[in-house]
């Protein structure tokens, strides 16, 4: 038996595609925003904050690395409400994600911030340069530009992750496709195109990511 394709029952659902596009593209954002807030205080929080803080986040790491991110998603969209903090199914998955990225980010900066020579910090001090801005300019920033390209394979990673969060019915990209499925029954074609969007706006985040690497830390060592 043969089947042909037919794209065009798929086409004309195409400003559907395009609204979960934009819903995806909005939870990576705001995720890879958060997460990384949360990765550099929880980087310089296990680096120059008091012991039970540095175990605290040590904690949380291991907890978010060693459990999925569909779990950790149905926890804050199920578990939540039970203590009061009811959440969209949008904002939950925001939620979910920024925490799992926080968790590699963190991981990735401290990595980073292990690399940087003590002896550069001394010079510092013996400079006289306040707490602040040892962590901010000799520390934090450099580290950082060390890192950023596991940094941003991890935004890469953190992109695709939002796929899974039509799980709880936030309307991105996956989920559009998998109520188009269930209207066309073309599975074939459907995935076939949300494949190719993948591709494009992965490619297209990874030029960005580039151009922001070379943007933001365009010196010479």
């Amino acid at each position: 038996m043969q089947t042909a394709l037919q794209f065009g029952p798929i086409l004309v659902h195409l400003d559907l595609l395009l609204r979960g596009l934009e819903k995806t593209v909005q939870l990576a954002a705001l995720s890879i925003l958060f997460g990384t807030a949360i990765g550099v205080l929880g980087s310089v929080g296990r680096g120059f904050g008091p012991r039970f803080v540095s175990w605290l986040i040590a904690a949380y790491v291991e907890l978010i690395r060693n459990t999925p991110l569909l779990i950790q998603l149905y926890f804050v969209f199920f578990s939540l409400p039970l203590f009061g903090f009811k959440l969209s199914s949008n904002t939950a998955a925001v939620v979910a994600l920024s925490i799992h990225l926080g968790a590699y980010a963190t991981e990735i900066l401290r990595a980073g911030i292990e690399a940087i020579p003590e002896g550069q910090i001394e010079a510092a001090k013996s400079l006289g340069l306040s707490r602040y801005r040892i962590i901010r300019h000799v520390v934090l920033v450099p580290a950082a530009r060390a890192v950023y390209p596991s940094l941003s394979a991890q935004f890469i990673l953190q992109i695709m992750g939002t796929s899974i969060v039509g799980a709880i019915a936030a309307e991105e990209l996956t989920a559009v496709a998998n109520n188009l499925v269930m209207q066309t029954f073309r599975s074939f074609e459907v995935y076939i195109i949300i494949a190719i969007i993948y591709f494009v706006l992965v490619q297209a985040a990874s030029l960005l990511f580039a151009g922001i690497g070379k943007l933001v830390f365009r010196w010479r060592v």
